[in-house]
């Protein structure tokens, strides 16, 4: 018997939760899972993006805790660049997540002492409890946008990456230029002559360079 159970006996309790924090990587992705403050959590790791384990870690754990199949599960995950579709997913999964604005909990991450994975989602998983203990100021949860609404940011975020890259892209170019000896004024279409570019004592540019500057200028 769990102590979550002998609590929910005790107490006549009967809407016991599990409690699930994420520390997702590239190649993997840590699990904590718990019922409630004081019990020992259960700690996973296992392959990133891999659902049908997920899925398989969460059964697993409604089981180790003696929980019913049919138990309700909270859980959280930091923003990052997985972005919203794993929240989408557990939702679809009738699990209740919320997606938590990384720089919110940093502070409280500088003071830890030990740096582990394991810790981390710990810490996520103690901070999870305590929102759901009424403690909303623990941390800043996202708004997690509409599939429609993200998609309509994609060209406002292409747009913003362009303008970004372009003053590197010129600078690399300019540098490709220096490195013969050329330079060319600002403003210049270095596409164009990058054609007809020609080396200190007159002869062409070398053709790998002027097809490379060309490449550059139609990215920028």
């Amino acid at each position: 018997m769990t102590r979550a159970t002998r609590t929910a006996e005790n107490t006549g309790a009967t809407t016991l939760c599990l409690y699930l924090a994420f520390e997702l990587g590239s190649n993997e992705w840590k699990l904590g899972f718990t019922t409630e403050p004081g019990a020992t959590p259960r700690v996973r790791t296992m392959p990133a993006r891999d659902l049908a384990r997920l899925t398989r870690e969460i059964a697993d754990a409604q089981q180790w805790f003696g929980l019913k199949a049919a138990t309700s599960v909270r859980s959280c995950y930091e923003a990052g660049r997985d972005g919203f579709w794993l929240h989408r997913y557990l939702n679809s999964l009738g699990i209740a997540n919320v997606v938590v604005d990384s720089s919110s909990i940093e502070v409280n991450r500088r003071l830890r002492r030990a740096k582990s994975d394991a810790l981390d989602v710990r810490k996520l998983l103690g901070m999870l409890l305590r929102y759901h203990a009424g403690e909303r100021a623990v941390w800043s949860v996202v708004r997690v946008p509409t599939v429609e609404e993200e998609d309509r940011r994609q060209l406002h975020r292409e747009l913003r990456t362009l303008k970004q890259e372009r003053p590197r892209v010129a600078n690399r170019m300019h540098g490709l230029l220096a490195n013969q000896g050329l330079w060319l004024p600002p403003g210049t279409n270095i596409g164009a002559a990058a054609k007809t570019v020609r080396l200190w004592d007159g002869s062409p540019g070398p053709a790998a360079l002027r097809a490379r500057l060309e490449r550059e200028w139609e990215h920028a």
